[in-house]
């Protein structure tokens, strides 16, 4: 056993409402989000012996988690994708491009018309990230809906920061114009 104590145990009560509800937010239903949380508690399960101390227990299952959301996107988009997004436009200010990525609605306060709204704004999102080009649509799941670190996307894809906000900005401005036309 490593040096750096940790108690899977204590994992269920400690850490599933806080991981379910981070993947909730990221992916299409209740049951995929906890399917992806036993996973991660299985994967953590595993690789027990990797775990350095160097973060948190949380930090370090959140991080396994995020691998396995990644998974999850990379696999039903290589099935042309049936991944419902959930970004928001700010049609208040107007402005294009000007997305609120992690601000998901509460999905037990919703009419039938917002959830119809959602569905239809969610089957053209996904239209029109069908639309761009791979790596700008790619770019943009990992940083906006999965929430990946700069970092790690440019290590992941091999392309420099300041490259990595081009195609971000590219991504934003194509999703932008694509729903001006087929949603607005």
């Amino acid at each position: 056993m490593s040096k750096h104590q940790i108690n899977p145990n204590a994992w269920i009560d400690l850490y599933s409402d806080y991981l379910f509800n981070y993947t909730v937010s990221r992916v299409k239903d209740r049951e995929t989000a906890q399917d992806l949380v036993q996973d991660t508690f299985v994967a953590g399960l595993k690789s027990m012996k990797n775990f350095e101390g160097k973060a948190s227990e949380r930090t370090w299952l959140v991080s396994i988690l995020k691998r396995k959301i990644i998974d999850h996107y990379r696999k039903i988009n290589s099935k042309k994708g049936q991944a419902e997004v959930r970004v928001n436009f700010n049609q208040e200010s107007g402005e294009e491009g000007n997305w609120l990525e992690k601000k998901i609605a509460d999905p037990y306060d919703k009419t039938a018309e917002d959830s119809m709204e959602n569905t239809e704004l969610g089957l053209a999102i996904h239209n029109c990230l069908g639309k761009l080009p791979q790596k700008q649509a790619e770019v943009f799941k990992m940083k906006t809906l999965l929430g990946y670190e700069t970092q790690t996307i440019c290590n992941e894809l091999n392309i420099t920061a300041s490259n990595l906000w081009v195609i971000i900005h590219r991504a934003r401005t194509g999703l932008a114009s694509c729903l001006k036309e087929s949603w607005f």
